[in-house]
């Protein structure tokens, strides 16, 4: 019976890490409602794939926009600071790309939506494992 109960319980450990839920944040930027996942939560040291939707005032999806992703990490004793673009590439109704957090600690992540002239940013900090 012990046995069993060791069996089930490294399962459904498993199955939670197998299906754990995107990091997702929602935040106004401006006048736009933004929506960003990640698809690590948490997000890892390495590659993060990321979506963004924008929406206007009225709930529509903006998909005429540019939108960049800047992630940078403070400067610390003996490292310089780290400052990183990832343009976000239209795919449907949102923007995707990747992030590459290249180590663990605190991220400072800053979604810059432009269009007609007009910079939009949304702010946000993740950890990376």
């Amino acid at each position: 019976m012990k046995k069993f109960a060791v069996v089930a319980v490294v399962f459904f450990l498993a199955a939670g890490v197998a299906f754990a839920k995107d990091y997702e944040i929602t935040k106004r930027a401006g006048e736009y409602n933004v929506e960003v996942k990640i698809d690590n939560n948490p997000a890892i040291v390495g590659n993060n794939n990321f979506e963004v939707r924008v929406k206007d005032a009225s709930g529509r999806t903006v998909t005429d926009a540019k939108v960049v992703v800047e992630y940078s990490m403070p400067a610390m004793p003996g490292m310089p600071a780290m400052n990183y673009k990832a343009p976000g590439v239209l795919k449907g109704s949102e923007y995707r790309g990747s992030m590459n957090l290249s180590m663990s600690g605190s991220w400072s992540v800053a979604v810059k939506i432009i269009k007609g002239g007009k910079t939009s940013t949304m702010k946000f900090t993740v950890d990376a494992k």
